[in-house]
């Protein structure tokens, strides 16, 4: 009878360890709503934020949640299917020159048109300065697969993830183009020092463009540094199945569209060669045979969620979550959670704040900034 009150208690005991590690589904308060369409959210050193709207705006959300009249000054954007005004992010040293950078498809010539970005410096809700800093080349027709995630590294250079424009495709695998391609530029949209391709670069492909930083990428929509390693990571949006998690590495070819786990439309055949090649790298995990479409990315570096600290986590658009990815070391992933299920609303992208805490965003008509919290 003794040993078996003690074998009771000791799985007592572990029941109650192992409830202890699982943190229920934190409760989301509304920040703000009315937004229209909402794409990116960056925060200002002082508490406020910058949501970029689909249609062409760019508007401040103040810490109390009202928003402010949109921006004046912004180029002109050709909104339309997936093209829009796009991601926003600040400058690392916004304090100093006050400038933040966006990205949005830019009309061209012949109805033509392409992932630009441009910088402005903010002073109070006024734009100044503003300069188109990169273009796409080349410009193409149609409403879909800009990419368009902006992402500062730790030396001050700027990451963009550009799409394949959908009937390009197979220019991803040409490295004298920016169709499906992560470039990394200056501020003032120069090639960066230390770009694999760099002019006299041992090994370089003929023709590569010295902006580049990795090809074979298809729509990548998510994109964040690892906060030990400092390395991009992104997620990708694949065909029918096959979107992607990817530790996004200088150089290397990433494999759309002629290595994928993705489906062709409609027909569920297959696409390219395979699934797997020696020179491509493979994702760090896929999803098949159901596309989610991955969005916003982030890690969390904060302790605000016990138990969730150092986890990734991630948007969907068709999945109407936000993922919660735990990680085992720096690069392996060994469980997910979906989380926020309940709302049914397409999580576009998601931030920490400077608070610690998690903002999402979500993708209607009456978009919500929306804060995690337990």
């Amino acid at each position: 009878m003794k040993r078996t009150l003690l074998a009771f208690a000791a799985g007592c005991a572990l029941s109650l360890a192992l409830v202890s590690t699982q943190a229920a589904e934190p409760r989301t308060v509304t920040v703000a709503r009315g937004l229209q369409n909402p794409w990116a959210l960056a925060f200002l050193p002082d508490g406020r934020m910058l949501v970029t709207e689909k249609a062409g705006r760019l508007r401040i959300v103040a810490a109390d949640g009202s928003v402010g009249a949109p921006l004046a000054g912004l180029p002109k954007v050709d909104a339309g299917g997936q093209g829009g005004l796009l991601d926003v992010v600040v400058d690392p040293r916004f304090g100093e020159n006050r400038r933040i950078y966006w990205s949005y498809s830019e009309p061209g010539d012949g109805g033509n048109n392409g992932t630009a970005v441009a910088r402005a410096t903010l002073d109070g809700n006024t734009l100044s300065d503003v300069q188109v800093i990169f273009r796409q080349a080349p410009k193409h027709s149609g409403g879909s697969h800009f990419g368009s995630r902006l992402v500062f590294d730790r030396s001050g250079a700027l990451f963009v993830t550009l799409g394949d424009r959908f009937s390009l495709k197979e220019e991803a695998q040409q490295v004298g183009n920016h169709i499906g391609k992560i470039v990394r530029i200056t501020t003032d949209g120069q090639p960066a020092p230390g770009n694999p391709f760099a002019a006299g670069s041992t090994g370089a492909p003929a023709g590569a463009l010295p902006e580049l930083w990795s090809y074979g990428h298809r729509n990548v929509q998510g994109a964040a540094l690892h906060p030990a390693t400092g390395e991009l990571w992104a997620t990708e949006h694949g065909p029918q199945g096959g979107d992607e998690l990817n530790r996004v590495e200088k150089g290397r070819n990433h494999g759309w569209p002629v290595i994928t786990y993705g489906r062709n439309y409609g027909l569920g055949t297959r696409i390219g060669e395979g699934e797997t090649r020696d020179d491509v790298v493979p994702p760090l995990r896929h999803w098949v045979p159901v596309s989610i479409a991955p969005s916003g990315l982030a890690f969390l570096t904060s302790e605000r969620y016990p138990g969730w600290q150092g986890n990734l986590f991630m948007g969907a658009l068709r999945g109407q979550a936000l993922l919660r990815l735990q990680l085992d070391g720096s690069n392996k992933v060994v469980s997910e959670e979906r989380l926020l299920t309940r709302l049914g609303e397409r999580i576009r992208d998601v931030r920490q704040g400077p608070d610690g805490w998690l903002y999402v965003l979500t993708d209607n008509a009456d978009g919500r900034i929306l804060r995690l919290q337990p």
